[in-house]
């Protein structure tokens, strides 16, 4: 044994033994001030800082972004300059589950980036589905408590779920995306991802324009069959970490083509649906897809906890030529995101080094729990100043967003336009994006779930919902749901279905 290899306390002295506490005579009791025993211990009750609310089963890897198309004329953010590369975190995740919970669960997949980009970081935080269940931050916690577990029994409930879904119809284009087959993807290198909110961009010359970013997978779309993700389940409950750790260990680097709609700033008040409407998506055939890059991930975690666990994305983290929209759930985001870190991991979690930006970071904020940079004594702690210290710049922050003060968009960003229905593009997904074979399974996913509703009024409400979506559909949903027998609503975990 060397001198560099013996164990130490935390504060660097050396440690007698790690197999035997201290003991004081023959009843050999342990003392208190066996300090290396109470560190190991009191460290071990702390090990683990509090999961995710939602998001909280996840796994992830580095990697790159690199521009091969040019969209500067759009956006003067340095990321997506004509061949720039950025540094990169990517974490995905399912959505309502636990730590503990089955990769292969019916669940939205979070799709969480963070670039480490010359001017900040830049995170986008989006899902495998281009749209969510609401478009007003102030439901979703209790949206979420709906997909969680009862307070009496702590069990899963589908009538829960479906009570909350059908009160709520702007969900019905969300629940069929999850109700068909992007809800089961077969590993997350075989899905597509999205920025989903629409964001603005704003370009050198103080144009701006709204976009939305889609991640195409360039390993092609995989899905499993619902039999397959039960059994898989049952099998791996870790099957996509694995599958992602797994093929970047072999060198099989996924990839994703990185593509946006681009929207011109004054089609936003008169187009024919809001277009800062979670639940819709913006038809190519209005705003074609313009190519931007290629994403790489080539590098895993060396640590899980410190990298992944301890990663925090907040959409609140912009970069210049890049600002927020009147998107009502992403402006609740905003505060939501960085206010959890603040709380799960810690006030200075932007100091850790998966957070850390690599640009320097000028800053008046000081202290808090696990303060580590800091600047010299002779750095004012107050702004404004006249010693020298840091000053915020228009210029340099590039903020002409310009749309909170322009009553006429925010306006029309909150009332109807000709095509805010709730059930429409859920019914175009149906009836014109859906194959027949993608049909059958989609009707088979929901009768599924469905089937374990227990209450008749809530089913004919159920029923309803879907024949809002499309008549043939509701039709078959009526005619293959036997609602179960009362009282044997089972726990969905324990039939690999939507938790």
């Amino acid at each position: 044994m060397t001198e560099e290899n013996i164990t130490t306390t935390g504060a660097g002295a050396p440690v007698a033994s790690d197999q035997h506490s201290q003991s004081v005579g023959a009843d050999g009791v342990i003392p208190l001030h066996d300090a290396y025993l109470v560190e190991k211990l009191a460290q071990f009750n702390r090990e683990k800082v509090p999961e995710r609310i939602v998001h909280a089963k996840g796994g992830g890897a580095f990697g790159t972004l690199t521009v091969t198309g040019d969209v500067s004329k759009y956006t003067r953010a340095s990321l997506f300059q004509p061949g720039a590369v950025t540094d990169m975190l990517a974490r995905f995740s399912t959505v309502a589950g636990e730590q503990g919970s089955p990769d292969t669960w019916r669940d939205p997949r979070g799709f969480a980036l963070k670039f480490y980009t010359d001017e900040g970081n830049y995170d986008l935080v989006g899902n495998n589905t281009p749209v969510f269940f609401i478009r007003d931050g102030i439901k979703f916690p209790d949206f979420i408590h709906s997909q969680k577990r009862l307070p009496g029994t702590h069990l899963r409930d589908h009538d829960m779920q479906w009570d909350f879904w059908t009160l709520q119809p702007e969900t019905a284009h969300q629940v069929t995306w999850l109700m068909g087959d992007r809800g089961l993807p077969a590993s997350w290198r075989m899905m597509d991802g999205f920025g989903s909110h629409t964001y603005q961009w704003i370009a050198a010359d103080g144009s701006k324009y709204w976009v939305k970013y889609h991640f195409k997978t360039q390993q092609g779309n995989e899905i499993l069959t619902q039999a397959d993700a039960d059994r898989i389940a049952g099998e791996d409950a870790d099957f996509h970490i694995r599958d992602l750790s797994e093929a970047i260990e072999r060198g099989d680097f996924p990839t994703w083509k990185l593509s946006v709609q681009v929207m011109p700033y004054d089609d936003a008040a008169t187009y024919r649906f809001n277009p800062f409407d979670l639940t819709k998506v913006w038809p190519h055939s209005d705003y074609p897809l313009i190519e931007v890059g290629t994403m790489e991930l080539n590098r895993n975690p060396e640590n899980y906890f410190a990298q992944i666990e301890q990663a925090t994305f907040a959409p609140s983290n912009f970069v210049p030529g890049i600002a927020a929209s009147p998107d009502k759930m992403l402006l609740a985001r905003i505060f939501s995101y960085a206010d959890a870190h603040r709380y799960r991991v810690g006030t200075n979690h932007a100091q850790l080094p998966v957070n850390m930006p690599k640009n320097p970071v000028h800053s008046y904020s000081k202290d808090g729990a696990a303060r580590y940079h800091f600047d010299s004594a002779s750095t004012p702690v107050y702004a404004p100043n006249t010693v020298g210290g840091p000053a915020g710049s228009a210029e340099a922050h590039g903020d002409d967003s310009g749309w909170q003060s322009d009553g006429v968009l925010v306006r029309s960003a909150a009332t109807l336009h000709p095509e805010d229905d709730d059930f429409g593009q859920a019914g175009t997904l149906v009836r014109e994006v859906m194959d027949d074979e993608q049909r059958d399974r989609l009707v088979g996913n929901i009768v599924g779930h469905v089937s374990k509703v227990t209450r008749p009024d809530l089913l004919e409400r159920v029923f309803e919902y879907w024949t809002n979506v499309d008549a043939d559909l509701g039709a078959r949903v009526r005619a293959g749901v036997t609602p179960s027998a009362p009282g044997s609503n089972e726990d969905p975990a324990s039939v690999g279905i939507l938790q």
